[in-house]
């Protein structure tokens, strides 16, 4: 893309077509800071952060049937430190899983990978928890499951990109053992995105074109498997239910 006044190379991507490129996570980033900014807001109107009070994961409030805490609190942070750190990692991360994924599959594996986050929190840990972390992790688990799956078509690079994906992971998942943390949570990401990648991912095969060009397409295409992210959805409410059960007997 070349600058029109000057007709030389741009360096950066307007914002503008970043946000059409990958609408989605953009998208989210947005709503999660407006969340935020809410959250600012009741402070000062209310006297209290009413968006966290009623949106945190809270294992006696979705015992008591509030559900919707499984997914409401990746859109609820602690502090802005917390919502810069994780909206940083959801803008190096997500754009790369949206390119691969599509935009429809992206925000199936971002809820989803939410929800087996707040799951795995829910089975193993008392306290309350917010934060868009175990979403966020679920795409770092989709992203090296895709490259797992495709480490022939993509190489060495591939490969090494993989073996980034799982330092990094590690490394994060390390650091959660500090006070404070919900580890539970971004284990519970990083598993739901690992399995949706194999579940629901794309499936990319190489295609020779003229000039011994290659083009990958999707043998496997949102639209004819999109019942899998309703069977998804099925199976985490199901083990929802089984962990409800267990904490109350």
């Amino acid at each position: 893309m070349t600058d029109r006044r000057t007709g030389t190379p741009r360096t950066s991507v307007p914002l503008v077509e970043r946000f059409r490129q990958y609408p989605v996570v953009y998208g989210i980033l947005t709503l999660t800071v407006l969340s935020y900014a809410g959250q600012i807001l009741g402070e000062f109107l209310l006297g209290y952060d009413a968006v966290a009070v009623y949106g945190a994961k809270s294992n006696t409030d979705i015992l008591n049937g509030q559900l919707w805490r499984l997914i409401t609190p990746v859109l609820v942070h602690g502090s802005g430190y917390h919502l810069l750190v994780n909206m940083y990692s959801l803008y190096a991360i997500g754009p790369g899983v949206e390119k691969f994924f599509g935009h429809t599959r992206t925000l199936a594996v971002y809820a989803l990978s939410g929800i087996s986050g707040s799951l795995l929190s829910l089975a193993f840990s008392d306290g309350r928890s917010v934060g868009a972390s175990g979403a966020i992790f679920g795409f770092l688990g989709a992203l090296g499951g895709f490259l797992f799956i495709h480490r022939d078509a993509f190489g060495r690079f591939g490969q090494s990109q993989l073996r980034q994906i799982i330092s990094v992971a590690l490394i994060n998942l390390a650091i959660g053992f500090m006070p404070g943390i919900d580890n539970w949570g971004h284990l519970g990401g990083l598993i739901g995105g690992i399995v949706l990648s194999f579940f629901l991912g794309p499936r990319y095969s190489p295609v020779r074109l003229a000039h011994d060009r290659v083009h990958f397409v999707d043998i496997q295409p949102f639209k004819r498997i999109w019942p899998r992210s309703i069977l998804a959805l099925g199976v985490l409410l199901l083990g929802t239910a089984l962990t409800l059960l267990g904490i109350s007997s």
